[in-house]
């Protein structure tokens, strides 16, 4: 098991911005594919962006271009910047791994079956 927690989640206003972090033990992060996940009560869950193993691809939903970005803050953490959030931001968010990844690649393809470990999830609400 690859253990994989989120923090960095809580309530903020329309247009404000919250920094999510996935912090993991006993694997580096470069070792693997990094993706967010997303999901909202009632709606299937939907990929945000991911990071390729090594960095060297990163691929964002349409709906957070521009808006979000992913860092490796070191060898165990990345993290997800959100600015601009807006009401339909608002949503548990997962950070998970695939192990077995497509070198240079990474996948944000609902429901994220490549990824075989979650995180538990951190709660972001965007309300006013």
């Amino acid at each position: 098991q690859l253990p994989l927690v989120e923090s960095g989640g809580g309530l903020v206003q329309p247009g404000g911005s919250l920094r999510l972090s996935c912090a993991t033990s006993g694997f580096t992060v470069d070792d693997y594919a990094i993706g967010w996940f997303r999901q909202a009560p009632g709606k299937e869950r939907e990929g945000v962006l991911c990071i390729s193993r090594r960095g060297t691809f990163i691929k964002y939903a349409d709906s957070v271009k521009g808006r979000f970005t992913l860092s490796r803050d070191n060898a165990k953490k990345v993290s997800l910047q959100m600015n601009s959030l807006k009401p339909e931001d608002t949503a548990v968010y997962y950070c998970a791994a695939d192990t077995n990844p497509v070198p240079n690649f990474c996948s944000i393809e609902t429901p994220g079956g490549r990824y075989d470990h979650w995180g538990q999830g951190t709660q972001v609400t965007v309300s006013s």
